[in-house]
């Protein structure tokens, strides 16, 4: 299955490849400070495929807070956050909201909270290396 999302605007868009079709995608309401302000309800597929299209990199702002361990990737034209990131031994790992999702049933997704406040650093690395999609291309492409 391909999941197309993008910002409202459509500067951040992404394909995400989910192999075998899900029967429910996973979609993790987090509870810090910035994704409750934000909407970032989140899902990744650690054996999917994700491509992020940028169309104007210069209304990208990448935003880090508390641990400064990820990054989200805010279109500065809209304020929609489709992606977050984390580089973890030099390797990309990402999330994508689900909010940011389009044609896909909303009957597929599992809500669940997640609260994350009491990781270490590096549980927090440890469990994004297990359950983040690993594969993750940036293309931009210019106007």
């Amino acid at each position: 299955m391909l999941i197309h999302g993008r910002c409202h605007c459509g500067n951040i868009a992404f394909v995400l490849g989910w192999e075998p079709d899900p029967a429910e995608i996973p979609a993790r309401a987090c509870g810090c400070s910035f994704c409750v302000r934000h909407g970032g309800v989140w899902t990744s597929h650690p054996a999917g495929t994700l491509k992020v299209t940028v169309k104007d990199p210069a209304r990208v702002s990448r935003y880090a807070f508390g641990s400064r361990t990820a990054e989200f990737h805010v279109c500065s034209r809209c304020g929609v956050v489709p992606v977050a990131t984390s580089l973890i031994d030099g390797r990309l790992y990402a999330v994508v909201n689900v909010n940011a999702f389009e044609d896909v049933d909303p009957s597929l997704l599992r809500h669940a909270a997640a609260h994350l406040d009491d990781e270490t650093k590096e549980e927090r690395l440890a469990r994004r290396q297990r359950r983040w999609i690993a594969d993750v291309e940036f293309v931009d492409v210019g106007r």
